[in-house]
């Protein structure tokens, strides 16, 4: 999937959410930190190695590649069209972008966001079952059917390169890897 001349390299933050719980839902909040190497400071996905429960019971002595999730709001007016009412943070995401196509950016793509913070894209979100658990139907909306392009729409996980902290209307800068492109695999 070659990368297009269109793509955006700059967008916006929309919103911002972190739960201390393994919920799959988070709720908005006026800021998040970001700390370098851990995650979103006071969420449950934050820490030097894997927290996803099914994965840390497993392999809980592999790295944290999913300490931030973002997703793409735009997502939500595709949902919508589908019949699916969903708003920001619902998803499970601790960052909601405008602007960006997250999704098609290839491995280790740098998103600059605010000030000083430095998130690396290590792969695309997996849908699970708690989509459906969340909204029935709602995995269906988020898996493509396409030859060419990402296979989900859920968007997409990374580690904090640089911490910092990040709120709602902050820019998002997008820095490709010069190294040949990688798709995002999926985690």
């Amino acid at each position: 999937m070659p990368l297009g001349h269109d793509m955006a390299l700059e967008g916006t933050v929309v919103a911002v959410a972190a739960d201390r719980g393994h919920h799959f839902s988070k709720p908005i909040q006026d800021r998040i930190a970001l700390v370098e190497g851990c995650g979103v400071e006071g969420d449950a996905h934050a820490g030097a190695l894997v927290r996803h429960r099914s994965l840390a019971r497993r392999q809980p002595h592999l790295p944290n590649l999913r300490q931030v999730h973002l997703i793409p709001s735009e997502l939500f007016a595709t949902l919508s069209g589908a019949g699916f009412s969903v708003a920001a943070g619902e998803l499970g995401e601790n960052i909601t972008t405008a602007g960006l196509d997250l999704e098609r950016m290839p491995l280790g793509t740098l998103i600059e966001l605010g000030p000083a913070a430095v998130v690396e894209l290590t792969g695309l979100r997996t849908p699970c079952v708690l989509i459906d658990r969340f909204r029935a139907g709602l995995k269906r909306q988020v898996l493509s059917s396409a030859e060419r392009g990402p296979p989900y729409k859920s968007g997409v996980l990374g580690v904090v390169r640089t911490g910092g902290t990040v709120v709602a209307g902050d820019a998002a800068r997008v820095r490709l890897p010069l190294s040949s492109f990688r798709a995002l695999p999926a985690l």
